[in-house]
This record gives C-alpha cells, sequence and structure tokens, in this order.
C-alpha cells in the first residue's frame, strides 16, 4: 500500500512519472458541504507501479504534483475528467496538459454514452471493480488499507483501458475525433465560476427583463458569498428563494422577511442588507441593459415525425460505425435539421460528423434517401428523381 504523506516522497515519486510517456490519475475528493471540491486524495500510476497522495497530510507541498501535471512531454491520462481538472485548475490557475480521457475515447470507440469506468475495466482490462467503497468519506483519518486499494484499482486497470483504447485509435483513425472533444473539455471556461453568469444555472419559467435583471444581480451576490464562504450555494440561499425574491423584488427588510424560505432573523442581518442592495441594482439597470434569455422558437406543426426518422437514421449509423450517438447529435439538434435542414447551425453538419450522418440526414430529409426493413435489418435506399 503505497500512500505518499511528504514532501520528500511526493517529489521523489513525481521525479520517476515525470519520465514516464504517460500516467493514469484519479481523485478522490468531497464537495457536499463545500462549494470548491476539498481535495482528499491523488491517485497516479505509470507502467511501473501506483501511489497515492495524502493531500490532507500536515505539511505537504503540492508543488511537485502541480509540475508534473504541466509537465508537456507526459500525457495525463483521465476517466470522465471535469471533475478533476475543475480540481486542477483551482490549484495550478490553469489546465493539466495534455490529457487523455477514456471516457470520451470509448464513446469515439462505440462504447456508447458516458460509459462507466466499471463497465470499460471489464470490457478491456477484464477485471471487476470493488464497489464496497465508493461512498466512503475520503476526508476520515487514518485511510483504511481497504480504501487505498478501491483508490489505487481506480488508475492500476486504467493502464490496460488506456492502452486498448489509443490501440483501438490508431486501428481506426479517430484520434482527430477525440482532440475534437478534448478542445471543448480543455475550455477553461467550464471550470470558472463567474459570478455575473451565475444567474442561467436557476431554472425559471419567467422571461421578463426587469425580473432577470434582479435575479442576475441577487444571484451574483449569492455566488459571491458561497465563493467567499465555501459554502454550497443552496447553504446561502436555495434557487426556488432567489427566484421569489427576484419576482417580488421587496425593497424593505420587512418585505424580504415574508419570503418563504427567508426568515426575518436573516432579513434584518447583514444577509439581508447585502441582499436588499442586490435587488435594488437589479431595479436600477437601466431599461436598454436589461439582460434577455432567448426564446426557444417552437417545433413547427410536422416536425416531429421527421424529428423521428432522424433518430432511427442516428441510430442506425451510429451502430454501423461504432461511436456514441450522444457525440454525433443531440435531441434539440435533430429537431433543427428537421426544421431547418441544411441551414441548421449544428455540429453534426460539420465535419467528421457531416460524413458519417449528417450528409445521409440531410439526403433523408429531401427526400432522396429512404429507409427499409430487410428481414431484421433496417437499409437505406437512395430515391431517383
Amino acid at each position: 500500500m503505497a500512500v505518499i504523506t511528504d514532501t520528500a516522497s511526493l517529489k521523489s515519486l513525481c521525479d520517476r512519472l515525470s519520465k514516464a510517456p504517460y500516467i493514469t490519475v484519479d481523485t478522490e475528493f468531497m464537495r457536499e458541504k463545500t462549494f470548491w471540491p476539498k481535495l482528499c486524495l491523488v491517485q497516479l500510476a505509470d507502467g511501473v507501479g501506483a501511489a497515492a497522495v495524502d493531500t490532507l497530510s500536515d505539511g505537504l507541498d503540492l508543488t511537485p504534483l502541480l509540475n508534473l501535471m504541466a509537465k508537456p512531454d507526459v500525457l495525463k491520462v483521465f476517466h470522465a475528467a471535469r471533475q478533476d481538472l475543475e480540481i486542477f485548475f483551482k490549484l495550478m490557475g490553469k489546465l493539466p496538459a495534455p490529457i487523455f480521457d477514456t471516457q470520451l475515447a470509448a464513446m469515439v470507440c462505440g462504447f456508447g454514452d458516458s460509459v462507466g469506468y466499471d463497465t470499460l475495466v471489464r470490457k478491456l482490462a477484464d477485471k471487476n471493480i470493488d464497489k464496497s467503497s465508493q461512498f466512503t468519506d475520503w476526508g476520515q483519518r487514518p485511510l483504511s488499507h481497504r480504501q487505498i486499494d478501491y483508490a489505487l484499482a481506480d488508475v492500476t486497470h486504467l493502464r490496460r483501458v488506456y492502452v486498448k483504447l489509443d490501440e483501438m485509435l490508431n486501428n481506426n483513425g479517430r484520434h482527430g475525433w477525440l482532440d475534437e472533444e478534448l478542445g471543448s473539455l480543455n475550455n477553461t471556461n467550464n471550470y470558472t465560476f463567474l459570478p455575473e453568469e451565475a444567474w442561467r444555472r436557476v431554472k425559471t419559467r419567467t422571461s421578463k427583463p426587469r425580473f432577470l435583471a434582479v435575479l442576475k444581480e441577487i444571484a451574483a451576490w449569492r455566488e459571491r458569498e458561497a465563493q467567499k464562504k465555501d459554502l454550497p450555494r443552496n447553504r446561502i440561499v436555495r434557487d426556488e428563494t432567489l427566484v421569489e425574491i427576484a419576482h417580488h423584488a421587496p425593497t424593505t427588510t420587512n418585505e424580504l422577511s415574508r419570503t418563504r424560505g427567508f426568515s426575518p432573523k436573516r432579513a434584518e442581518g447583514t444577509m439581508g442588507k447585502a441582499l436588499l442592495d442586490a435587488i435594488q441594482n437589479g431595479l436600477n439597470v437601466p431599461k436598454e441593459n436589461l439582460p434577455e434569455v432567448k426564446q426557444t422558437e417552437p417545433i413547427p406543426r410536422g416536425i416531429g415525425p421527421i424529428t423521428d426518422l432522424l433518430k432511427v437514421l442516428l441510430k442506425l449509423k451510429c451502430e454501423k460505425h461504432d461511436v456514441a450517438q450522444k457525440l454525433i447529435a443531440k435531441g434539440d439538434d435533430l429537431e433543427k435539421i428537421a426544421a431547418l435542414g441544411e441551414e441548421a447551425s449544428v455540429l453534426a453538419l460539420q465535419g467528421w460528423r457531416q460524413h458519417i450522418f449528417g450528409e445521409d440526414a440531410l439526403s433523408l430529409r429531401s427526400g432522396q434517401l429512404a429507409m427499409k426493413i430487410n428481414g431484421r435489418n433496417l437499409e437505406l435506399v437512395e430515391i431517383e428523381d
């Protein structure tokens, strides 16, 4: 059981790993009671061995680890990397690079949408994952042997998964497809929580500009409070309470105290004053600067059956080419193609997706292509003029 708890051992480990062509990486963290994920453990492996870095150890300097994550000639292999990348982005101010995400690679290679790690390990490494520690409290110390073994399995089996997927990508020539998906994952906007944009995450059915202006201001206030106090957003003010406040836009402590979910005690305190200031800021936004939400155009009558046909075609093409449907097109994309044809601004009509699906989707829509059942198979038939 290799657990790193001091800086000298971490530096020695990272010096060794820095000479490897690739390393596998995973993290264990807690987030139920905080805004920012609390990093508890980092697991690392190369072709020689694996180790777990106890990031909660007193006096441990993570600089060697962060330097390794930034080393350009060492490929960092993750599975479902988004949350891991968020953690490292917070620690480093930039993203680990270069990276490889086995979940995305598996989707490119036809293992289905958002395939789980245990599924890939079973299919590609011929191993079964022990899930008994899946919901463990990684913040407790000391960690048990079972917890460490479970954590290390996430990077030891990942080596075999990576090697297999990389081989498949070399054979099917789809590294370029994966690079396109990784480009989106590497967008730092995914890991930057701007208070001014927080209102867009609050679900509401109202799109009145003045309501949105107030919601934008109070959601930004809550975001700043949550980040500063390192508390979940709903521990500051719940979403439904924010929406209620934005609807009524109270301007006095007495009015604010009547809001469901916001007690008189809070309304009379510093939080209430800050919230009232934010509400007033929203009420003071000039009319020409009020935020707007672009309304979704209603689906034209008759588009539903066309969309259903495109869904069938998508499933057919993805099975034929061994690629996950989610990578090619989503439901909204199919509706746009059904309604707008080649004028639809969707990825499915661009690049490799156009070749795999888009061309036939447009032909089916225009009546140049049909589908027929031949025995147990669905086939495409070209229609002559």
